[in-house]
């Protein structure tokens, strides 16, 4: 895996098939599409989702998404549109995002693709949607991958279990992600103070954020959440946000990961190394804009300094006001004019 610091995760899902339903291609033409606009943008990882909608959902089962943005009736027949890929199809889509320099994962949804995807994926990436699936993560976590789990719509005690189970299962590598399960997120539910929570809680492993909170014109939601200490970033990807469709309306599109980019780059320039020092660049201001004391009247040679005759002011290329004490007392040992900036030499 890239060690980017945030690693940032372009979750493609089945984005792509919309995309090429549109532009009437293939759908692995629309995926491979996604991946270079991925690997254009800088992106470190491409992550798509390998399920069949027989084996992760019963046919009744309800959605749960703005029906007004994806207006399909039941998971089962979302899911329905979305299968069509299997081992062949995401083999020839990890060897495609590995020439392009990128990462690769695809979250499984049973255990068929688990295990195909073993030889595929740089790690697994876990569903929020399968926290409470403990078995088929022991599963996953046997497997000698890094895993990253989205622990969305759960208490803290249900992600400690799926810790646990990582753990338990021989999982050395394991990153948690902070997620909101609501598409798109209301931005007030956003909660990123969370990820402190789970740094706190958890402080051997990596904690990082799934983003479902839709774009803002600044990225400001994933800035936030690497300055509140994510290390792994993850939202949806689309080639055009006003497609219809599950994932398109809360996704951002290459120019919006651009933008958060360069705000991590931007943080990071701005945070610098938490070194206290003097810099380079305030060497000079740092002598200007400083106080030396300074005679307030005209003075002799052997006169007295008290403490009327000095004020502080700039610059301060003479005796500190810090010697004020020690200055008071001396003599004057030339003439000097008021205002003069006083240095040893002239007391």
């Amino acid at each position: 895996m890239r060690t980017t610091k945030p690693y940032l995760i372009a979750e493609m899902g089945v984005n792509f098939y919309d995309t090429a339903r549109v532009l009437k291609i293939t759908p692995m033409e629309a995926a491979k599409m996604y991946i270079d606009a991925a690997a254009e943008a800088g992106i470190d990882c491409a992550k798509f989702q390998s399920y069949k909608a027989g084996t992760i959902v019963s046919k009744n089962s309800p959605a749960y998404w703005d029906t007004t943005k994806e207006p399909t009736k039941t998971q089962y027949e979302l899911f329905l549109k979305h299968d069509s890929f299997g081992e062949v199809e995401y083999q020839e889509l990890s060897d495609y995002t590995h020439s392009k320099g990128m990462d690769y994962t695809s979250t499984p949804f049973d255990y068929a693709s688990a295990d195909y995807l073993k030889n595929m994926v740089d790690f697994y990436k876990i569903s929020s949607s399968d926290l409470s699936n403990l078995p088929f993560i022991s599963h996953i976590g046997s497997k000698g991958k890094p895993v990253i789990i989205s622990v969305g719509a759960a208490y803290l005690s249900e992600v400690d279990e799926a810790v646990r189970e990582l753990k338990e299962s021989g999982c050395k590598d394991i990153t948690i992600l902070h997620c909101v399960l609501s598409y798109p997120t209301d931005p007030r539910n956003a909660n990123l103070k969370i990820i402190e929570t789970l740094k706190k809680d958890f402080p051997d492993i990596k904690v990082g954020f799934s983003d479902h909170v839709a774009p803002d014109k600044t990225m400001m939601t994933l800035a936030t959440a690497y300055m509140l200490g994510a290390e792994v970033i993850e939202k949806h990807f689309t080639l055009d946000k006003t497609l219809p469709g599950n994932d398109h309306y809360h996704a951002g599109d290459p120019e919006d990961f651009k933008k958060a980019i360069a705000n991590f780059k931007w943080i990071d320039t701005v945070l610098g190394n938490g070194e206290k020092t003097v810099l380079d660049c305030e060497r000079i201001p740092r002598r200007e804009a400083r106080r030396s004391l300074v005679l307030t009247r005209d003075m002799k040679a052997g006169e007295i300094i008290n403490k009327e005759d000095l004020m502080p002011k700039r610059p301060g290329t003479g005796i500190s006001p810090v010697y004020t004490d020690i200055v008071i007392g001396r003599k004057i040992v030339k003439d000097l004019e008021e205002d003069t900036i006083l240095t040893w030499d002239m007391v």
